[in-house]
This record gives structure tokens, C-alpha cells and sequence, in this order.
């Protein structure tokens, strides 16, 4: 029910393979392409693989679509964001902590260390 009513999905991946495929996500969260550019470049999320032993075949499965999909025939470039961004409890923490910096603090008084209180609630490396 979370899940777009539509999807985009590579010509050559068939729609019973990527059903199929969909059992082995977690959630069932099957990979959904989020974003275009003109140059041919994407974002795709995907959950990940319930079984480390079909995952290395599924994952090879879906990365050739998307290669055979674009239209330099360029390599899939892979990311784990569970590594490199902060999850959504450092990201709700981070910005209770902003707004208690710019809603309960008179700024007249923290003007000297306004900066420095930013930096401290990490709201800035969030959204970077």
C-alpha cells in the first residue's frame, strides 16, 4: 500500500521475474526508480535482499536491466546510504534540536554562539 501505483521498469526485465524477485526483497520492497536526469542517469532504491545467497544473482539481474536501459549502456554505480546517511531517528533528533535553537532561544541572547549552536544540533549534515 506504500508503493506507487505505477513503476518504472527496464524493457528487459519481464514483469513476472521482477514479481518473482519481489518476494526476496525485504518488504517486498521490489527497486523503484526514483529519479531521471537528461544524461541517461538515475536513481534507483532498493530494499535489501532477504537471502544472501539469491542476492548476488537477483542484484546482477536488476543492475543489467537498468545498464541495458540507459542509453550509454553505463555501468550501475551502487550505494549503501544505510552506511554513508543518518538514519530517521538522528534526523528527527537533529531538527527537534533546531527548532528549539530557533524557536525557544531569544537570539539576542545566543547571537555570539548561534553558529556554533547550529553546527551542534547536526541539522546541516543532514541535508547536505
Amino acid at each position: 500500500p506504500s508503493l506507487p501505483e505505477y513503476f518504472v521498469v527496464p524493457s528487459s526485465l519481464a514483469d513476472q521475474d521482477l514479481k518473482l524477485y519481489s518476494y526476496s526483497f525485504i518488504g517486498r520492497r521490489m527497486p523503484l526508480w526514483s529519479w531521471n536526469h537528461p544524461n541517461g542517469s538515475a536513481l534507483v532504491r532498493m530494499a535489501n535482499i532477504k537471502d544472501v545467497l539469491q542476492q548476488r544473482r537477483i542484484d546482477q539481474r536488476i543492475c543489467n536491466a537498468i545498464t541495458r536501459s540507459h542509453p550509454l549502456r553505463s555501468d550501475v554505480y551502487k550505494s549503501d546510504l544505510d552506511k554513508c546517511l543518518p538514519n530517521i531517528q538522528e534526523i528527527q533528533a537533529a531538527h527537534i534540536k533546531l527548532k528549539q535553537l530557533c524557536v525557544n532561544e531569544p537570539f539576542e541572547e545566543t547571537e555570539e554562539k548561534w553558529l556554533s549552536s547550529l553546527e551542534n544540533t547536526r541539522w546541516l549534515e543532514c541535508i547536505r
